[in-house]
């Protein structure tokens, strides 16, 4: 594989990271800032509201620009909003940092997985995101347990300078090894905007938001269910937050693999192990064994689905695959606002900390019966519900 999508793998873990850490640092922020719980989840939800409504007005507004030129300009944007939530002095300052890094994270995520996927031949796009992804797993198994560690020793403003170290070293990488991918001259927003006719990249586009929003309606609330259901000492959080990453990662190093092979079938797959383990945390909380292995399988439900998720998008949108891939993103991010929401509404009518696991678990089941859904009109349409390689041939040379 070519050593430019381990660089897009290295920046997309800076991403993750700073994505993530929230969830470990909610009870620092929220005593920081003197605010309950949810209200510091809106930091989570305000992030995901920034790449929803700003990551396709950025990749709109640059549909001839090239790529590259693209990726670094976001990365900038992206240190500028670390430095910012570094120095925040309120907690209005800090929602407002995490919108404008979000608006550099959600672009470069959809740009970053067109440049990955035109990195490797045509059989080979679903393992090509999965190691750009790969960066968000590992992310959960090193960036944000190690977030954590640093906000609980030496404050949650040292955690956001060292993300925004790590940007720097993603932006002389992709300046020194990303290669330059030109925009083709006769594609602009409005081939882009025509692909959002097809009804399958809408039933793309819902499966991943619901996805999303059930994966966390429990992992933003997570650590308190540890800490004060479970029983696990506030030091356990982060050695647990990284089991739970090395799920996420074999999720997506499975989830690459296997997509190539069953792109609907993997997902439909994965969907259904992450309702099961959102159903299993009401039994599995009551021992702390239980938790570590519902956990890790958490991890792997969570992300299996992810390459198939970002792949299906771009072989429905017929040879405009850039604002149809930020889409998606966004799509993701419309669940990650709207999970940390419906969790802090179940913790608020004082449904107690096992809520967000139950309506995690309904969210992944309606995931799965839009996926189904799609599955049906690819059987009545005629076309093959694995991803052809010939077809991707084709919508590759065409997004060039």
């Amino acid at each position: 594989m070519p050593i430019a999508l381990f660089v897009l793998g290295l920046t997309v873990f800076s991403l993750g990271t700073t994505e993530f850490m929230i969830a470990g640092l909610l009870p620092e922020l929220s005593g920081a800032f003197g605010v309950s719980l949810p209200q510091a989840g809106l930091l989570i939800s305000l992030f995901a509201v920034g790449v929803v409504i700003g990551a396709p007005l950025i990749t709109a507004a640059t549909t001839k620009v090239p790529r590259k030129t693209a990726l670094v300009a976001l990365l900038a944007v992206f240190i500028a909003g670390e430095v910012l939530a570094a120095a925040a002095p309120s907690f209005g300052v800090l929602m407002a940092a995490r919108v404008v890094t979000a608006v550099a994270h959600g672009s470069f995520f959809g740009i970053g997985a067109v440049v990955a996927s035109n990195l490797v031949e045509p059989g080979k796009r679903a393992r090509a995101i999965a190691i750009m992804f790969g960066g968000l797993t590992i992310a959960t198994i090193a960036g944000v347990p190690l977030g954590t560690f640093v906000g609980q020793h030496f404050g949650w403003r040292a955690t956001f300078l060292a993300v925004a170290v790590l940007g720097v070293i993603d932006l002389i990488g992709v300046l020194a090894l990303v290669p330059h991918q030109p925009r083709a001259g006769h594609l602009g927003l409005r081939h882009e905007l025509a692909a959002f006719r097809n009804p399958k990249v809408w039933l793309a586009l819902g499966t991943t938001a619901l996805s999303q929003a059930a994966l966390y309606t429990a992992y933003t609330y997570i650590a308190p269910l540890l800490t004060d259901f479970t029983g696990f000492s506030a030091g356990m959080v982060p050695p647990l937050l990284a089991l739970f990453g090395f799920g996420t990662f074999l999720g997506s190093v499975l989830g690459g693999k296997l997509a190539d092979r069953s792109l609907m079938g993997t997902l439909c797959a994965g969907l259904l192990l992450l309702a099961v383990m959102l159903g299993a945390f009401s039994l599995a909380a009551h021992s702390k064994p239980a938790m570590i292995g519902t956990l890790f399988l958490f991890g792997i439900g969570s992300f299996l689905i992810n390459p198939a998720l970002q792949t299906r998008v771009m072989n429905e949108t017929e040879g405009a695959p850039t604002l149809a891939s930020t889409s998606n993103i966004s799509a993701f991010n419309v669940g990650n606002a709207l999970g940390p929401w419906l969790g802090g509404v179940g913790l608020s009518a004082g449904a107690g900390l096992l809520s967000p696991s139950w309506i995690g678990a309904g969210l992944a089941v309606a995931s799965l019966v839009v996926a189904l859904g799609a599955v049906g009109l690819d059987r009545r349409t005629g076309k093959e519900v694995n991803s052809d390689a010939g077809r991707t041939r084709e919508l590759v040379e065409g997004s060039r």
